[in-house]
């Protein structure tokens, strides 16, 4: 099926969003909302929420998805502050290229470097994974940062 990256936030993805997110059964119910959150702060303020998406579409269903910004008082750092796939659509490549879809555009907006942050918990291991493989590597973890025995890793890679 023929894969659709769109960069425009419509009304509809604060629902697909929610779905997607709760579907990987990876974070909690509050996470969940604040990646709706961000959603409905994008559709609200526009650019100016900071707030930029990637939506991977398959047969006009929303599959996947990225959030990405600039870092606050920085010289072109930005934080991937969300990326995640259908559970049933994983493996796939979607993951990939919405990745790379973020980094092209951020490299495009004079973006020197990207962080990601995530869990070190079991559970993000494949995740954690994925970021190495895609080139990102672990710059610091903060012990406990999540609660006790979460720590944070953050991962960063410089734009070309």
């Amino acid at each position: 099926m023929d894969l659709l990256l769109r960069d425009d936030v419509r009304p509809s993805d604060t629902q697909a969003v929610r779905e997607i997110v709760l579907a990987t059964g990876m974070f909690h119910d509050y996470e969940v909302d604040v990646a709706v959150e961000l959603v409905a702060e994008r559709l609200a303020r526009g650019p100016a929420s900071g707030y930029f998406f990637v939506f991977a579409e398959q047969g006009g269903r929303v599959v996947g998805y990225a959030c990405y910004g600039p870092i606050a008082c920085t010289a072109g750092s930005f934080d991937l502050y969300w990326i995640a796939v259908r559970p049933d659509c994983q493996g796939q490549g979607l993951g990939r290229a919405l990745l790379a879809a973020s980094e092209e555009r951020i490299a495009a907006a004079d973006g020197r470097c990207i962080y990601i942050e995530t869990s070190c918990r079991k559970q993000y291991a494949p995740t954690r994974a994925f970021y190495e493989r895609c080139g990102y590597r672990l710059e610091a973890t903060l012990r406990d940062f999540y609660a006790p025995g979460d720590d944070k890793a953050i991962y960063v890679r410089r734009c070309v």
